[in-house]
């Protein structure tokens, strides 16, 4: 676990110039929620520091993380407006019955808290559609409004030519078109990607659909070993979880911040491994605070503390408590590596794209914390 200030590998390599400190940033987010954020690793402390503003829900003890002040109720108005009018009227994508659970997933609070630097609404919205999209994929297909593991490497196949265009004769052209209206999940990831191909860049967009290609390949390994009654041993559930997790989301903060990370500098294997640490921590914080809503629901549910418990032989207690250890090696790894990126690489768009990924994962954080609708604690402590 790293300590506070230089890691060993930062002492090997010389420092920017007029610069010895890889927290130092220029250019990056400078939006509510900030203002104290570093890229050098953060001390060790058994309990975070008091937020700057109050906020709803418990954290869970003993997590590492960094708290945020609320959001712009301002930006979260209007994005929250703006969102649910897409969902009802340029997408169709819920029924009316539904409604209370679109409002109660608080989906303008997340983005405005994950992307302050975001220089328009315009800019949250992008990634705001795209959220709301991944989440009727996931629900539709795969969870709790009619998902099953059965038949869906077809359905996710076809939903993804809605990110990823299909290009065939004129002959089948046309079915193709119209199999993009077939249902709400795909209706939202065709209108969601092309607001975001307008935004983005052709390296971005296509940096996004390697990154969904993921996530589809992660969602049929859960799937199969759903259908196979399969627990898998912890190493599997991790590696699982690589893929099926909220990498799309952070893989995006520079379009949403309104710059552009070149092609070649995230491709670097060091900003790889940035964004893979950010993802699996950012994917077992859901994990631990969607334990309860997920045991209440109908089958069986592979989540981390399930996962250790059942094959590591101990109680549901000390499997929860250990996937909180998990989570916290996890964050401690993925700041270490962004220090270890910003010192040996200080461009400048390197540096804010590091800033802004750390920023969105402390807002998801932030988020699930304070979803009091949607998560509650296990009474483990």
């Amino acid at each position: 676990m790293p300590e506070p200030g230089l890691s060993p590998l930062q002492s090997s390599l010389p420092a920017a110039a007029g610069h010895s400190d890889p927290g130092w940033i220029l250019g990056g987010p400078s939006g509510l929620g900030t203002t104290s954020l570093s890229l050098a690793p953060r001390p060790e402390t058994p309990e975070p520091p008091a937020p700057e503003a109050p906020v709803e829900g418990r954290p869970i003890p003993g997590l590492y993380f960094h708290p945020v002040p609320d959001p712009d109720p301002v930006r979260v108005d209007e994005v929250s407006r703006r969102i649910k009018s897409w969902a009802l009227d340029e997408v169709q994508l819920y029924p009316d019955d539904w409604e209370g659970e679109f409002d109660g997933f608080s989906v303008g609070r997340y983005m405005v808290a994950c992307h302050p630097d975001a220089p328009s609404t315009e800019h949250l919205m992008v990634a705001t559609r795209l959220m709301v999209a991944e989440n009727a994929v996931d629900d539709c297909y795969c969870e709790d409004h009619g998902g099953s593991p059965v038949g869906l490497g077809g359905r996710l196949l076809l939903a993804h030519t809605a990110l990823d265009p299909l290009h065939t004769t004129r002959e089948y052209q046309p079915a193709w078109a119209e199999s993009l209206r077939a249902d709400a999940p795909r209706r939202a990831y065709r209108s969601a990607m092309d607001y975001f191909v307008r935004q983005s860049t052709p390296s971005q967009a296509d940096r996004f659909r390697h990154d969904m290609a993921r996530l589809h390949l992660g969602y049929l390994a859960e799937a199969a070993w759903s259908e196979t009654d399969h627990v898998p041993e912890v190493w599997e559930y991790l590696a699982m979880r690589q893929f099926n997790n909220f990498r799309p989301c952070p893989t995006i903060t520079d379009t949403v911040g309104g710059y552009e990370l070149p092609a070649d500098l995230h491709a670097q294997p060091a900003m790889q491994r940035v964004l893979a640490l950010a993802g699996n921590a950012t994917t077992i914080v859901n994990d631990l605070y969607s334990y309860t809503k997920e045991l209440a629901s109908p089958g069986k549910h592979l989540n981390l503390p399930v996962v250790i418990a059942e094959r590591e032989g101990v109680s549901d207690k000390e499997g929860y408590l250990k996937a909180v250890e998990v989570h916290n090696d996890l964050m401690r790894d993925f700041e270490a590596a962004a220090a270890d990126l910003a010192a040996a690489c200080p461009v400048p768009t390197v540096l804010r794209f590091l800033r802004g990924v750390a920023v969105w994962v402390d807002g998801n954080h932030y988020w699930h914390q304070t979803n009091t609708y949607r998560y509650s604690l296990p009474d483990f402590w």
